[in-house]
């Protein structure tokens, strides 16, 4: 091997003022592990009691295209809030990537304030229009795609 390339030479430790100021601090190379210092520690205020209450309890929450049935329907004639009309795209949104045309056209039917039957829009939910516009679009996939089946 080139002894050139095994030299110090690159390897040099500048010096300052300051390094008398900073002694207690580790040489470099032997900087501790973020996981060695107290602030990680001190990070969370949740005792090891508390984890363990946490995670006996904890259930994961599987979504497996029942995104719909959590939904009440009829929606009224009210303002739909924001959360809950991302809660409706989701739903059919799920249905649709299940496959399930059907169930997705009479969801979204119901949801734009339809009987189901492709009914009026008398009583319609007051949805802003981007959320009124994807139930549109996810109606009219999912009902090409059923006929197509």
């Amino acid at each position: 091997m080139d002894p050139d390339l095994e030299s110090d030479l690159l390897g040099i430790q500048l010096s300052g003022s300051d390094d008398e100021v900073n002694d207690a601090e580790p040489a470099e190379g032997n900087a501790p592990k973020k996981s060695d210092t107290s602030a990680s520690a001190g990070r969370t205020a949740q005792s090891e009691e508390e984890f363990q209450a946490v995670r006996k309890e904890y259930r994961v929450k599987v979504e497996n295209g029942e995104i719909w049935k959590t939904i009440n329907l009829p929606l009224g004639p009210g303002r739909v809030p924001k959360h809950e009309a991302q809660a409706l795209l989701h739903a059919v949104e799920e249905l649709y990537f299940f496959r399930r045309y059907a169930e997705g056209a009479q969801f979204a039917r119901t949801a734009l304030g339809g009987d189901g039957d492709g009914g009026g829009e008398h009583g319609a939910p007051q949805l802003d229009n981007d959320t009124r516009r994807l139930l549109q679009y996810y109606e009219k996939k999912c009902t090409e795609k059923a006929e197509k089946n």
